[in-house]
């Protein structure tokens, strides 16, 4: 068993990196119609983003903390470019720019970098949570001179940290709220931490509190809190579980009492994929309708991770960071990582040895 469940665990962190990847030529379009102008015959593969973004917004946020251009409050610096993305604030006042430009097929967003960046810092502490470790390693990542990571843009949730720790708050007390605060990529850094820690032993109700705290230092949202203890609790019942037969209420259960949708007559009706994620669910970030979203994939392709995983970058949206929640589920469902893409990633080198260390608790000892 422990073998089973350690092909889990590392199956559901290779996919994570793979379902952030897989969607990032194709994030945040909101008309199926553009996706499959630009790529007419799906994606299949990692793909790198075309020049032209038809949906891009980027040139309507903010460059001087979260939210979009003119909220109040924000830092008379420019916190993109002079404080994080720094060589990249040219990009951020043209229209139609994508906002993965220049990333090549097989890059990983920067969300996917900070989990990344979270396992090294576990890794350092012996598989455990460190919460200093993470803040410094992460203020570390945004703020390098030489990038540390190919993006060029960040979520308003990083720009908000960024632009309180500017005006001197401590690391622990930047987390900013703005209006997508509730959001799906809260979650993306949630996994190595469950995993690593459940591995080692830590009790169910300890690792749910440090994944709060954790979400709290950069997504402050009560909901988003509720949704994260529904995550935590089903890696742990998809990972430590027996067989099969549970899978498919282990995805419903998630979605009870915090969605308002009828999952399971999404799952069960006839309507495409496309119509649900896009008509029924918002393809937006925003944790309401992306939280149901993942578990309606998840169910309706738990056998094939890479259908999945393909599904959810043709949808659109935030299919980036669904991608990255939505891999997980998958790997731990299946025990194998989606479609052999792994080794297609443009960081595996560096993003498979800390993967493996941190889901072996003997490593390094």
């Amino acid at each position: 068993m422990d073998a089973v469940i350690n092909s889990r665990a590392t199956a559901a962190l290779h996919n994570l990196f793979i379902g952030d990847a897989l969607a990032m030529p194709v994030h945040w379009y909101y008309r199926v119609s553009d996706i499959d102008e630009a790529f007419p015959n799906g994606i299949k593969t990692f793909e790198a983003p075309p020049t032209f973004h038809p949906s891009s917004i980027m040139s309507l946020h903010s460059t001087s903390g979260g939210g979009r251009k003119g909220a109040s409050g924000q830092n008379q610096i420019s916190i993109v470019g002079d404080v994080i993305l720094k060589g990249k604030a040219q990009y951020w006042d043209r229209p139609n720019v994508h906002y993965h430009q220049g990333m090549r097929a097989g890059d990983n967003t920067l969300n996917a970098h900070c989990a990344l960046t979270l396992i090294e810092v576990m890794n350092a502490a012996g598989g455990h949570y460190d919460r200093d470790g993470f803040l410094r390693a992460y203020i570390q990542l945004m703020m390098a001179d030489d990038s540390a990571h190919p993006d060029t843009y960040a979520e308003s949730y990083h720009r908000g940290f960024f632009a309180n720790l500017a005006k001197g708050s401590p690391p622990d007390q930047c987390a900013a709220v703005t209006h997508d605060t509730p959001s799906i990529g809260g979650l993306v850094t949630i996994a190595p931490l469950v995993i690593a820690e459940r591995l080692r032993g830590t009790s169910l109700a300890d690792t749910r509190q440090l994944c709060r705290e954790h979400l709290a230092l950069t997504h402050p949202d009560a909901f988003l809190a509720e949704v994260c203890d529904a995550y935590v609790q089903l890696i742990d019942g998809l990972l430590f579980r027996q067989d099969d037969t549970q899978v498919q209420e282990l995805l419903l259960n998630a979605a009870r009492g915090i969605s308002r949708r009828d999952l399971t007559k999404l799952v069960e009706g006839r309507r495409a994929e496309r119509e649900v994620i896009g008509n029924v669910l918002s393809p937006a970030c925003y944790i309401s309708d992306a939280w149901p979203a993942v578990l309606y994939l998840a169910c309706k392709h738990q056998q094939d991770p890479l259908q999945a995983l393909q599904v959810n970058a043709e949808v659109g949206g935030d299919n980036v960071h669904r991608g990255s929640v939505l891999g997980v589920l998958l790997g731990l469902i299946q025990g194998e990582a989606a479609g052999g893409l792994f080794d297609q990633l443009t960081k595996q080198a560096s993003i498979s040895p800390a993967i493996e260390q941190l889901v072996n608790p003997d490593a390094g000892l």
